[in-house]
């Protein structure tokens, strides 16, 4: 994995770290903190699948690249 990508990933993991704990700490009602935690979570879900999908379209551009090359050479 290239230092970039590690980069990507540890940011990504203390945003949503510390966006969880801003508003575990926050002075609101318990029952609008789980709110807000379970809409976040909704929305990291959705980001992470479409960071998922991204990837696997991108993998399989490139297995069908190597694929056409390896036809050709062979």
């Amino acid at each position: 994995m290239k230092n970039t990508s590690k980069v990507l990933i540890a940011l990504g993991a203390g945003l949503a770290i510390g966006g969880l704990l801003g508003v575990l700490f926050a002075p609101d009602k318990g029952v609008n903190t789980r709110h807000k935690i379970a809409e976040n979570g909704k929305k990291l879900a959705d980001q992470l699948k479409s960071k998922f999908k991204a990837g696997k379209e991108k993998m399989e551009e490139k297995l069908s690249r190597v694929n056409g090359e390896l036809e050709e050479v062979i």
